[in-house]
């Protein structure tokens, strides 16, 4: 049987084995049943927090038009309603019908609001009302009219030397939630990796297979068929979560998620390459499951610290020089380059050093993990030790 033969058939039969599991459907449906109610949840919020409606009664009826401009300007939306007719309107407002109630007329003008109100809100009617009160008071001197509105559009002209990014909200989500996923595709299917290691161990089967196969066959056919098992469920995640943003007007796939999924698999595939080898090497060094974690513990310590460190940093500043070098290290580039990628901090010569420096990782990860899995997997009974599984 060819070498590549005897790796296929590995292959499949993990993956087979895995994706026909109950575990692996319902984690699924339950990973994205929470991605949908996150999307949905950011999706209320951000309806709730452009948009407002304000009550108008009395003489501020015919503010109607300019707070809706100005409000416009201040980059939120505002629906006016005339509730002059209404038997209480200021019970609207403790309804939630109404956002503010503007009652009075200028210069004394008041905002009955719920609780503390929206300051930009307050703002709109500020400048609104300074607006009016300038405009009557012109009106009263006898300037032309003219005049008296060049000098109430009169504004700074403001030239950004770096301008602010309009979907940096969404590219820091997206890189956020990206950084997640790989986070737990990485631990979860390097984990399983290492657990099937051990049981193959302990059950004699690895015996049998390595009767006809060589042990780098079987150890890249594991691997290969359990990151298959979790490239599906990352895909599948991410389609779903992108519609279900995009659907929701959350987020604009057209600027921010058209790369992210290829972006997520070229990282996750180095990324699983790399810790899915030392999994599976470590795991070869015991023979019970009850061992199993106290050689996995470091490995896993690696991927958390990359991915709470990454996160703190990311948010903070994503384009700062800390995470800026960690994401091109092979330990935290899986996690961390794929998220500033997502969030357009990620200049294109630092994308190809960490994706130089992580297929070399993977290139002397393989040949190490090849070589303990080869010299370890047979042995059985106490724990073996990394330097004797090194020097067999």
């Amino acid at each position: 049987m060819s070498p590549f033969r005897s790796v296929t058939l590995v292959a499949r039969r993990e993956f087979v084995a895995k994706v026909r599991t109950r575990s692996f459907l319902i984690g699924t449906v339950v990973i994205i049943a929470v991605l949908a109610g996150y999307v949905l949840l950011q999706a209320a919020l951000f309806s709730d927090g452009q948009r407002s409606v304000v009550g108008l009664t009395g003489q501020a009826v015919q503010l109607a038009d300019p707070l809706r401009e100005k409000a416009k300007a201040f980059g939120i939306e505002v629906e006016t309603r005339d509730v002059t007719t209404a038997e209480n309107a200021e019970q609207l407002v403790r309804d939630d019908e109404l956002d503010a109630l503007v009652t009075g007329a200028p210069p004394a003008l008041r905002m009955i609001v719920k609780d503390q109100g929206d300051d930009v809100l307050r703002n709109v009617l500020d400048d609104v009302l300074r607006q009016q009160v300038l405009a009557a008071q012109l009106a009263e001197a006898g300037l032309p009219q003219t005049i008296a509105q060049e000098l109430q559009n009169v504004r700074v002209a403001v030239t950004a030397l770096e301008p602010a990014d309009p979907l940096r909200g969404e590219r820091l989500a997206v890189g956020l939630v990206v950084a997640a996923l790989l986070y737990y595709s990485l631990l979860v299917y390097g984990t399983m990796v290492a657990q099937g290691v051990v049981e193959e161990k302990s059950s004699r089967v690895v015996e049998i297979l390595l009767a006809t196969l060589r042990p780098w066959q079987l150890l890249l056919g594991k691997v290969i068929g359990l990151g298959a098992v979790g490239l599906v469920q990352l895909v599948l995640i991410s389609g779903v979560g992108l519609l279900l943003a995009s659907g929701s007007g959350v987020l604009s796939i057209s600027g921010v998620g058209g790369s992210v999924v290829a972006n997520g698999v070229l990282w996750y595939l180095l990324g699983f390459f790399l810790y899915a080898t030392v999994f599976a090497a470590a795991a070869s060094l015991v023979s019970r499951q009850e061992e199993l974690q106290s050689v996995l513990t470091p490995i896993s310590m690696t991927i958390i610290i990359a991915f709470v460190v990454g996160i703190n940093l990311m948010i903070q500043n994503a384009a700062g020089t800390a995470v800026t070098v960690l994401s091109m290290l092979p330990p935290f580039a899986p996690i961390l380059m794929p998220g500033r990628i997502a969030m357009g901090v990620a200049p294109a010569w630092q994308v190809l050093v960490a994706v130089v420096l992580a297929l070399g990782a993977i290139a002397a990860i393989t040949w190490l993990g090849g070589k303990v899995y080869a010299n370890a997997v047979l042995r059985v009974g106490s724990r073996v030790k990394l330097r004797e599984a090194l020097r067999t």
